[in-house]
């Protein structure tokens, strides 16, 4: 390890070089951030020693909090014996082999090959790419046009950024032409004067019209997560997955299910698509499948697809330097074994999530509470200062974004998405934690509403 250096020294290496993702480099430049200096259980401690309550799980990958000695051990060992070599050249390496085998099994019968990336980014890169050389194979090659939600977030490369419906990303990227956004089934910001179950229906019906528009002969596939994550933990209405499964049923159209946050046990199941008895035909994981302790991400290809890949003639023309890493891998098989071992998908969701959801109802009446949404063990609590008419307080989020920021300096770890404050604790979180979530949450809350001047 490199020597210790203090507080300023380090802000002032940070600032002067190191650009962050996701952040206005011009006040980063000015004004800098926490350095994290170390973590244990749910907590992270900076480097001036004070203590922070991780409740996004990292960033939705730690869910298992931070003392899993058997991965940091999986890791190590790998790293003596072989460090590194790559899966081109009709080569393999016996993690990245028990990996994808674990995850065959561990999901439907179905899903049968995998394909590893770095990252989820990478993977629904690689898923573009996939569902082409199917539909290519198949004498099909008109059909390039994929389908995907506002709001959504896939990534941050420009074919995943692409996919995605960040606002923020499109204006600062040309993206591709052949992506197309639908709306969100995001009821409190668009849902009007419909039912939730109505708006449900209605968001569903949205994919119907689009595929009619560019034609069901142009179109590859349609990607969204079981619940968006990243666009402010958006919950559907429980009209919606039932009407888009049957809308896909009835078309020549893949399905790809983005479970980089989703996966792994957030929703309450090992992956979100279970939650919702929806069936895709490939599925992107990421983030939890190393509980963030390696990069690590990939595709699950359904049978449907992998038996016209394997049969094609000619190489998949795509591939990554670090796909299939070895240590990434073992850090993956390692997490497995904790989820299979320890049960702990299915005690959160019995006994934890309950507990989180219960708990976070006691924020309804808050005065600028507008809604509290949970599914499983992530939730979203919208700020408004109109309860009936669902209006925001302040322009650009800034009520929920000094929100986020008294609670970090209060010592709780939460994200703001819009005006929403958005949280996803680790799975190994104590009932007396989560209290302690929303204790820090509601002081929060209050001082806002004071800043704000609501009573």
């Amino acid at each position: 390890m490199t020597a210790k250096l203090d507080t300023q020294t380090l802000r002032n290496l940070d600032q002067a070089h190191h650009l962050h993702p996701f952040t206005d480099f011009k006040d980063y430049a000015a004004h800098g951030g926490k350095i994290i200096s170390r973590a244990e259980h749910i907590y992270l401690y900076d480097s001036d020693g004070n203590k922070i309550q991780d409740a996004m799980s990292g960033l939705w990958c730690c869910n298992l909090g931070y003392d899993q000695d058997s991965i940091k051990q999986a890791v190590f060992d790998q790293l003596q014996e072989l460090p590194y070599y790559n899966n081109f050249f009709r080569c393999s390496n016996q993690p990245a082999v028990e990996l994808a085998s674990k995850l065959c099994e561990l999901t439907p019968e179905r899903f049968q090959h995998v394909f590893f990336t770095n990252s989820g980014s990478e993977a629904n890169d690689t898923q573009i790419k996939l569902v082409h050389r199917y539909f290519d194979l198949l004498g099909k090659p008109n059909k390039k046009h994929i389908i995907s939600r506002n709001n959504a977030y896939h990534g941050s490369t420009i074919a995943a950024s692409s996919l995605g419906g960040m606002k923020s990303m499109h204006e600062q990227t040309m993206g591709l032409n052949y992506v197309h956004h639908i709306e969100q089934p995001h009821w409190y910001e668009c849902g009007g004067d419909m039912s939730e179950a109505e708006f449900g229906l209605h968001a569903a019906q949205a994919l119907a019209d689009k595929i009619d528009e560019l034609g069901e002969e142009n179109i590859a596939a349609f990607i969204a997560e079981p619940v968006q994550g990243a666009g402010g933990v958006i919950i559907p209405p429980d009209s919606y997955w039932p009407a888009v499964k049957k809308i896909l049923e009835e078309r020549d159209i893949l399905f790809i299910a983005d479970e980089v946050i989703c996966g792994f046990g957030r929703t309450g199941n090992w992956f979100g698509f279970e939650t919702y008895d929806i069936e895709p035909d490939l599925v992107t994981f990421a983030k939890a499948v190393t509980n963030g302790f390696m990069p690590l991400g990939g595709c699950l290809v359904a049978d449907k697809v992998s038996n016209v890949l394997l049969n094609g003639a000619g190489d998949f023309a795509h591939g990554l330097t670090y796909s299939g890493h070895p240590a990434s891998c073992a850090a993956g098989l390692a997490t497995m074994a904790v989820y299979e071992d320890t049960g702990i998908i299915e005690s959160s969701a019995r006994d934890l999530a309950p507990h989180f959801n219960a708990q976070l109802q006691s924020l309804v009446d808050h005065p600028i509470v507008g809604q509290v949404r949970s599914k499983g063990l992530f939730a979203a609590v919208e700020l408004t200062d109109d309860k009936a008419a669902r209006t925001r307080i302040a322009p650009d989020s800034a009520a929920a974004v000094y929100c986020r920021d008294v609670a970090i300096e209060d010592g709780l770890m939460v994200r703001q998405t819009g005006d929403a404050m958005i949280m996803a604790p680790p799975f190994v979180t104590e009932r007396h934690e989560i209290d302690n979530l929303v204790a820090k949450l509601t002081v929060a809350l209050d001082k806002t509403a004071r800043q704000f001047g609501i009573s």
